[in-house]
């Protein structure tokens, strides 16, 4: 039997309303009401990770890790169905279930992924052998998707992988986690003088959690704080199937519905219906795995993939250019607001399009990024105090000039300048232009 308060705190999240805020009114009791409807519950272990490795070594099942983040609204819809969808409990039920909500020890050499979803998972073997990760940016953008179809083929992958193991061990090589810098989050400089190993439960829970988002932002900030510069992986993570031109069906774990005419993807000879086979020698089980390999990519080089065509299985190429990354749109990613900061000084940038640039008079190549909004408080209201204004346009940056977007702006200045320098900018105010010093943080 379920927890009759599981699926009262299902009832709650499929309740909630899409909003604008990032998340529910009501954070603390959010963290609170989920700790008593799981922590008791048949088939998901609460917030132990050493626990779920150990049951699944004991038990011979494979290891399923939600990483959730509950005060957030994204990922909300998902969350509910995974917790309580009558379809997934038999595929659940395989598994060993471990439900953590908070990211403050997670081993880093083990649990790399998308640190800027709400809702991730990760599937081992009891051995500590990463099978593959999933992540929605699809359920992350819209709280009211509870679209599982994915999230089942995901399962599904997995297991096929677990009951191919450890046959299939040099295969998933290349999906395992390698060293970082730190062993935990709370290791790292930035979130060291904040936060403890365990969550505060007698006091302000919320306070005392480090969410996954804000371990990419503690690692950029230890270069920064270094004096050196964020490394491009640490700036475009995790990068989108559409950085070299491919739309992955949301529904499938790697099966291409468009490929963007001109692209990387499109040279390398991808087609709309193919499905991946393996990507850089790693069977897929989802988008998020596609995104794992572009993440360790190397700077410039060739990437094998195999693909389902009419039945057959074809090779392909993938070129990566030097630059392909800085290609990548972070502009929706939660983590790059504290980017925004040490980069742009809060500023929010977007590239103009054709038509504005020719009614303002401005080049199609040239650099024009339209100051949409800007930063009020703290680190956000550098830009603001050095002097710039919202609907100014900047039209040179650091000495660059060629038409660039905001994702690859910050890339630009976060590998240029360090901590404490200005750059000098340009931007047109009516028909003036005006030169202004923008902070770097």
């Amino acid at each position: 039997m379920r927890s009759s308060r599981l699926l009262g705190v299902v009832a709650w999240l499929l309740s909630i309303p899409f909003v604008d805020a990032a998340t529910v009114k009501d954070r603390e009791g959010a963290v609170r009401q989920d700790r008593t409807a799981m922590e008791n519950d048949a088939r998901w272990i609460y917030n132990d990770v050493d626990r779920g490795f150990a049951e699944a070594k004991r038990t011979g099942k494979p290891l399923l890790v939600v990483l959730r983040c509950v005060p957030c609204l994204s990922c909300v819809g998902l969350d509910a169905q995974v917790l309580a969808e009558p379809t997934l409990g038999p595929l659940l039920d395989l598994f060993v279930c471990v439900r953590v909500i908070n990211a403050n020890a997670l081993d880093l050499a083990r649990f790399q992924f998308d640190y800027d979803l709400s809702f991730s998972t990760l599937f081992f073997n009891g051995d500590g052998t990463l099978y593959g990760r999933y992540g929605s940016w699809v359920h992350q953008a819209d709280p009211d998707a509870r679209e599982t179809i994915g999230y089942r083929r995901s399962l599904e992958g997995a297991l096929a992988l677990h009951r191919g193991y450890p046959a299939n061990r040099v295969a998933l090589e290349g999906k395992q986690g390698g060293p970082t810098p730190f062993k935990t989050p709370i290791e790292i400089p930035e979130l060291a003088k904040k936060y403890g190993r365990e969550l505060n439960w007698g006091g302000n829970v919320v306070q005392s959690c480090v969410h996954c988002h804000q371990v990419g932002e503690a690692f950029r900030a230890s270069y920064r704080d270094k004096g050196e510069p964020v490394p491009l992986d640490r700036i475009y993570p995790m990068p989108a199937s559409e950085t070299v031109g491919l739309t992955l069906a949301p529904d499938k774990t790697a099966a291409i519905t468009a490929v963007a005419p001109k692209s990387l993807a499109a040279t390398a000879g991808f087609r709309p219906g193919d499905e991946f086979v393996s990507f850089a020698g790693q069977p897929l089980l989802s988008i998020a795995d596609f995104s794992w390999v572009l993440h360790r990519a190397p700077a410039a080089g060739a990437v094998a993939a195999v693909v389902k065509r009419d039945g057959k299985n074809v090779p392909l190429t993938l070129t990566l250019p030097d630059g392909w990354r800085t290609k990548t749109d972070i502009s929706k990613r939660v983590g790059t607001w504290s980017m925004r900061a040490m980069a742009l000084g809060g500023l929010m940038l977007v590239d103009l399009d054709d038509a504005a640039r020719k009614e303002r008079g401005l080049p199609a190549d040239g650099l024009a990024l339209f100051v949409k909004g800007m930063g009020q408080f703290n680190k956000h209201a550098a830009a603001k105090k050095a002097g710039f204004l919202k609907d100014d346009v900047i039209v040179s940056i650091d000495g660059l000039k060629t038409r660039t977007t905001e994702s690859e702006a910050i890339g630009w200045l976060l590998q240029a300048r360090k901590l404490g320098e200005v750059a000098d900018v340009t931007v047109v105010r009516g028909k003036e232009r005006v030169a202004l010093k923008l902070p770097m943080q």
